[in-house]
């Protein structure tokens, strides 16, 4: 048995997140950042996934903004060095996400900028990286789990019970 199952994001709290998904807000750049070549895009989230993800966009989109409401990002040194070495990327410190907006697709992200003001950036598509849950539950709850309730899996991608195995987003890895 072979487990791939993802994430899904956390609750839907910003206005128009929910109207907007799959019509230009997107959790997963892999699978949906080709969609978006030659446009404009933006990346929420200031860890590991959201820089990689934005560096993945650097390659696709003719634009990158970076969202973060940090005053810095929390992800890996070479990630942040990688990416700020990108042309095409602005990164966005302490920059709250308050809504995205759009007519039948995305057009636009709000934000709430250090100051306290409300920004708009025009963009075609956002891709969330903050707050992904792992989609472990479809596996016997034997399966051996880490704090954050990925699947933890070996170099071969095997878990605790032999004969079955996870990659992908759902695992430690």
């Amino acid at each position: 048995i072979i487990v791939t199952t993802g994430v899904h994001p956390r609750e839907l709290t910003v206005p128009g997140e929910k109207e907007y998904r799959n019509k230009g807000v997107s959790y997963c750049t892999v699978c949906d950042g080709p969609l978006f070549r030659g446009k404009v895009t933006a990346t929420v989230g200031g860890g590991n996934s959201a820089l990689e993800s934005a560096l993945m966009l650097a390659d696709i989109s003719s634009k990158v903004y970076v969202v973060n409401k940090n005053a810095q990002f929390k992800g890996e040194d070479v990630l942040i060095e990688n990416l700020k070495k990108k042309s095409n990327v602005e990164i966005l410190y302490n920059a709250k996400t308050t809504q995205i907006v759009g007519e039948q697709f995305v057009n636009g992200l709000k934000y709430q900028d250090q100051s306290g003001s409300e920004q708009e950036i025009k963009i075609d598509g956002i891709f969330v990286h903050i707050g992904m849950v792992p989609n472990s539950h479809v596996v016997p709850t034997t399966i051996e789990r880490d704090s954050f309730n990925q699947i933890v899996v070996n170099a071969n991608c095997e878990t605790n019970i032999p004969g079955l195995y996870a990659a992908g987003d759902v695992t430690n890895v």
